[in-house]
């Protein structure tokens, strides 16, 4: 029984393996250099989010153009002076920058196709952003409800402190 679908000697079978072979070694060495040159901008913060903003002006400003063309994570304090902070983060400020730039390449790659060019209706466009943002930002908003954590000052109680009584001589009384 012959696997390799080839001839006599299965050399279609082997020519078949070699190419698929260098195409994997291609697309890890493409990988490999891909995972490098984020593992280098990770540290640079102020230059990733410039990237991105240049990246948003080129999508967003210029429709002309569009026509033509690892999670640190906390740690734990390790010194006395460290202070503790409960508050953990689920989103590290990479993780969204990263999916950011990934949205607005996505996006930007879509528009040289015209299958994605398709008409909406501005009303029903918001609408539907409106029923995802709601539906996705439930528990949040619900959570936010339950612990009284309200972002704006309407409702609020507002702490004056103390306040002074005035004293009035006539009001002492004198044995």
């Amino acid at each position: 029984m012959n696997v390799g679908g080839g001839g006599k000697d299965g050399a279609a079978g082997e020519s078949s393996s070699a190419a698929s072979s260098a195409i994997s070694k291609w697309v890890f060495s493409m990988s490999r250099g891909y995972q490098h040159m984020l593992d280098k901008s990770t540290p640079q913060v102020l230059n990733r989010w410039i990237f991105l903003v240049v990246i948003a002006f080129i999508y967003a400003v210029d429709p002309e153009f569009q026509e033509l063309t690892a999670d640190d994570g906390p740690s734990l304090p390790t010194r006395g002076s460290d202070e503790f902070r409960p508050f953990v983060r689920r989103l590290p400020e990479f993780k969204f920058w990263y999916s950011l730039t990934k949205a607005f390449c996505v996006a930007f790659m879509l528009t040289f196709f015209s299958a994605f060019d398709v008409p909406v209706f501005w009303p029903i466009l918001l609408f539907y952003w409106l029923v995802l943002f709601i539906s996705t930002m439930k528990r949040q908003i619900m959570h936010m409800i339950k612990y009284r954590y309200v972002p704006f000052t309407f409702g609020k109680q507002r702490y004056t402190g103390k306040k002074v009584v005035p004293s009035d001589d006539a009001s002492i009384s004198r044995p």
